[in-house]
Order: structure tokens, then C-alpha cells, then sequence
């Protein structure tokens, strides 16, 4: 990604900005290194309400504001919440990007956290919660993660445990804000119409006054190496049998972490990096013809996230009714332990390299998207690592594929979850 202003704040901030002159348009994100695994037993669910309570109100900003200036010109805005991240971002015509400016700069240093608006969005996340749980794979989910994870507070959901929702104070929330929403823990990113000089000017004068806070804690709990295969069932009411299925994996900047993303791309089709993306291309992959078009699953994939911590390798099938659940576990483990000993020829890696390319390209289309992956791979590495992503892929070989195959997915590295509907 060419000519990205990059600077520091003397409070620590990270900048980074580049011009973008196909339109008169200018996204703006800010982004925090924290999500549910700065979390601990008690607070689960805390990154995600302090992302809530971001939109309530600061000491410029009243109640609603931020949806309302957002709107005035034309614009979008929205934020999210990861097991690393916090992310949030504004696209707007590039004359208002003081409005994006004054709205993130307010969130980061002078949010004020309500008491009553505090208890009104407790109901609020309680009620999005109670949702989730209708749908069966939502307890299948959860009870994965703390099953694949025994450790590593990765094992948390991000909408937090219903327990720690009911019983978290105002003051737990505000510690947890004051902690983590300070300038040398987050990354301002912005692309669009603008120059970039100017902008930086315009970002010191919203966010140099914010002071730097102390250095976040560290995460704590290594997780063990997974010595055998692990088993779980969900036994509800629903329509049809799903299984998921993880084996721990390296996170980024491994050797293998390239390789793995090819695998993913082999099972399941090229996938995007970034903000967006193209359409689904695994109507080619291993999986596809394996168990949806052979009539086993209504549905099946793969997904191999980018993580600050080593992570899992994942996959999930939906089974066609009438179809014994072992047979298409059994189907499905062949193809994605076959890996090993069946690499893809240099045609079929070719492919789905091209995949992931096209992916790439298209994730890369629009200021916000653009923006996003700068603010995105820089809390992670480094937004450099978005221009070493094509050449990383072509490095990889197919006999990369099999040695990761054989290293990770292996019987006594997985985890297997089933939804059975009773």
C-alpha cells in the first residue's frame, strides 16, 4: 500500500494516512488492542459494553451525536468487537473529517459512562445475548471455546457469559475503559481525499492533548499443547446436526501460518484479508464436491483467522437430514487430514492462490476497506504486512501444504463439537 504517512504522537498514538483521489470520500478508524482475551472470569464481556457505552455520550458529545453528525453528511459509522480488538470507523464526505476526528478523539480520552445509560445497555447486551442463544450453534460455540481453550482466555465468548453480564458495575466497565482507551495502546488510520501532512496536523490538534496511559497488563495463560482428542455434545432441539471442528495452529508471523492459509483456501475456497471481499469460491475446493455436492452436508467449510495469539484451525458442517452424522465426520476428517498424504498439485495451489488474490483485490477496493486493513494488520504487526501478503503466498509449495497438514492436523490436536437435535 504506497505512500502511507506514518507518525507517532508524543502520547504514543500511532498515525497513519494516505490519499486516495478516486472520489471526494474519506474513512477514518480508530482501533484499541483489546477484546476478550484482556479479559478475566467476572468480567467476561466487558470489551464488548465498553464498546456499547463508546456511543453514550462524552463531554462534547451528547447522547446519540455520533449517529446524528454521522448521518447529517451522507455518512456511515459503526464499531466492533473481537477476542483481540476494538474496532470503529466513520466514512465520510472528506470535508467532514473533523467530524470523524472530534468523534473518535472524544471516545478515546473523554467517554463518561452513565450510570443509568450503563444499566439500560446491561438490558440491552442481556437481551442480544438471550438471542444468540436461541440459535443452537451459539452454545455449541461457546462450549467449544472453552473446551479447545483451557487456558487462554481466548476461551471467553466476546459477548461475555451471561453470569458476569448480570453482576459487572459501572466502575468495572470504566477501569477496563481506562485502561485500555489510551493513545499508546490504539492506531488512527485514516484514507481518502485528503492531504496527508495537513491531516496529521488535524489529528495532533484533536489527540495530542489525550495523555498517555500506563502499559496494559499482560495477557496471562499460555495454552498447553493439546495431547489427545477432545469430545462434545449439544443435545437441543433443532433441525439438523452440525459439527465443528479445531486444531490448534500458530498465530501470525509463524512460518506457518502462510501455509495454513493456503490449506483454507484449498478446503474451502480463497477468502478475503481484510474489510469485504469477493463472493464465495468454494464450489471447487475439497470440501464442496467431498460432502455438499456427494449430498452428505447442506453446508461445509473452513476458517483461519489472523490472531495476536496462536489460534485454532477451524471447520464446521451442517449435516443433510437423513444422513448418519459419523458417516459425513468420517468424510470430512479424510479430507482435511488427507491433506498430509494428498497435497495439491502446483495446478490446483496455482488456483486457489489466484483466489486469494482476487479476494485480496477486491477487499482493497474503497477508502474504508483500505483504511480498515492499515488500522487492522498495524494493531496486529505492522500495516506493512498487507504489501509482503501476495508475495508471502507465492512462497508457499505444495509440500508446505502437507507439512502443515501433517504437523497440525493430526487426531490428538483436534477438537470435535456436535449439535445433535433431540
Amino acid at each position: 500500500m504506497p505512500d502511507v504517512l506514518e507518525a507517532q504522537l508524543q502520547n504514543g498514538l500511532r498515525v497513519l494516512i494516505r490519499e486516495s483521489h478516486a472520489a471526494p470520500v474519506v474513512s477514518c478508524w480508530a482501533g484499541y488492542r483489546v477484546g476478550a482475551r484482556n479479559e478475566r472470569p467476572g468480567i467476561t464481556g466487558a470489551s464488548h459494553w465498553v464498546e456499547h457505552m463508546s456511543f453514550k455520550g462524552s463531554a462534547r458529545l451528547g447522547k446519540g451525536d455520533i449517529f446524528r453528525f454521522t448521518a447529517r453528511h451522507g455518512g456511515t459509522n459503526n464499531g466492533f468487537t473481537t477476542d483481540d480488538l476494538t474496532l470503529y470507523y466513520e466514512t465520510l464526505p472528506s470535508a467532514q473529517l473533523d467530524t470523524a476526528l472530534l468523534i473518535e478523539s472524544e471516545r478515546m480520552g473523554y467517554a463518561l459512562f452513565d450510570a443509568d445509560e450503563t444499566e439500560k445497555e446491561r438490558t440491552v447486551i442481556l437481551a442480544e445475548r438471550s438471542g444468540a442463544e436461541n440459535n443452537p450453534h451459539f452454545e455449541l460455540s461457546e462450549r467449544m471455546g472453552e473446551t479447545v481453550f483451557l487456558e487462554h482466555p481466548y476461551r471467553w465468548p466476546v459477548i461475555g457469559f451471561r453470569e458476569d453480564l448480570e453482576r459487572m458495575t459501572r466502575e468495572d466497565l470504566y477501569t477496563h475503559y481506562r485502561t485500555y482507551y489510551a493513545p499508546n495502546n490504539a492506531v488512527v488510520a485514516v484514507v481518502g481525499d485528503v492531504d496527508p501532512p495537513a491531516v496529521l496536523e488535524e489529528i495532533r490538534r484533536y489527540f495530542e492533548p489525550i495523555p498517555a496511559g500506563g502499559t496494559p497488563p499482560p495477557v496471562e495463560g499460555a495454552e498447553p499443547p493439546q495431547t489427545e482428542e477432545r469430545r462434545l455434545e449439544v443435545r437441543k432441539p433443532g433441525a439438523s446436526a452440525y459439527v465443528q471442528i479445531a486444531y490448534h495452529t500458530p498465530g501470525l508471523g509463524h512460518p506457518d501460518f502462510y501455509p495454513l492459509l493456503m490449506a483454507d483456501a484449498l478446503l474451502s475456497g480463497g477468502k478475503s484479508v481484510s474489510w469485504g471481499g469477493g463472493g464465495y469460491m468454494g464450489r471447487t475446493a475439497r470440501l464442496y464436491p467431498a460432502l455438499v455436492h456427494s449430498s452428505l452436508a447442506v453446508s461445509a467449510g473452513s476458517a483461519f483467522r489472523f490472531t495476536l495469539d496462536p489460534y485454532v484451525f477451524s471447520l464446521s458442517m451442517t449435516v443433510r437430514q437423513g444422513v448418519d452424522a459419523n458417516r459425513a465426520e468420517q468424510v470430512l476428517l479424510e479430507v482435511v487430514e488427507g491433506l498430509a498424504a494428498n497435497p495439491p498439485s502446483d495446478a490446483e495451489l496455482s488456483r486457489v492462490r489466484r483466489q486469494t488474490e482476487a479476494q485480496f483485490a477486491y477487499s482493497r477496493d474503497g477508502v474504508t476497506s483500505q483504511a480498515f486493513a492499515l488500522l487492522f494488520f498495524d494493531l496486529l504487526d505492522h500495516w506493512s504486512f498487507v504489501d509482503r501478503h501476495l508475495e508471502r503466498l507465492a512462497q508457499v509449495t505444495p509440500a508446505d501444504v502437507a507439512r502443515v497438514a501433517a504437523t497440525y492436523f493430526r487426531p490428538e490436536n483436534r477438537t470435535v463439537g456436535w449439535f445433535i437435535p433431540s
